[in-house]
């Protein structure tokens, strides 16, 4: 199998339902900012060593961004049911749920808003997060609107990458600076 196959040379690309859509579409736009957030947790697994405990979150995340790029680019909803990794449901958000308390429970507690920073992949964190409430936007705005669990989970996905900023800048002995 080749990596190029032409067929997007004129600014169109195919969903999984086989329909074409222009690359600038809200939809197109949509995966392709959950695809920079799954780079940018790439890049934070690849910036310094971190705790295992997280690498082995991050990289569930990530399988957790395929699927839910999958979904978005499954407008007539064919790929889903055929595929069970490609289905983010409610106890994905749960599982988010549980990491926040886990790892919150490990920091001191916030008192003021911090400035993004801190080790290279907390700071990596701090940029994922932010991706993450753009691709949150740009999800919320599909019409017609998708499966509301893929909102309810970039939206805990982000809070768990502020946490997770934190903690790895906590256990790389790295101070917040508050603003």
């Amino acid at each position: 199998m080749k990596i190029y196959t032409r067929t997007g040379d004129s600014g169109e690309t195919s969903l999984f339902d086989g329909t074409r859509a222009r690359k600038d579409d809200p939809r197109i736009e949509a995966y392709g900012e959950v695809d920079e957030l799954n780079a940018w947790l790439g890049f934070v697994l690849a910036s310094s060593r971190i705790d295992p405990g997280i690498d082995v979150e991050i990289l569930a995340i990530q399988r957790d961004l395929f699927a839910l790029g999958a979904q978005l680019a499954d407008p007539g909803e064919k790929l889903a049911p055929r595929v069970e990794k490609a289905v983010i449901a409610d106890a994905h958000v749960e599982r988010l749920e549980q990491l926040i308390d886990r790892f919150e429970s490990t920091l001191p507690p916030l008192r003021r808003f911090i400035l993004a920073g801190g080790t290279p992949a907390g700071a990596a964190l701090h940029i994922a997060r932010t991706v993450c409430r753009r691709a949150e936007r740009r999800i919320v705005s599909l019409q017609p609107p998708v499966d509301p669990v893929l909102v309810r989970y970039v939206n805990r996905l982000s809070d768990l990458l502020f946490v997770l900023a934190r903690a790895v800048n906590h256990q790389g002995h790295v101070p917040e600076t508050e603003w």
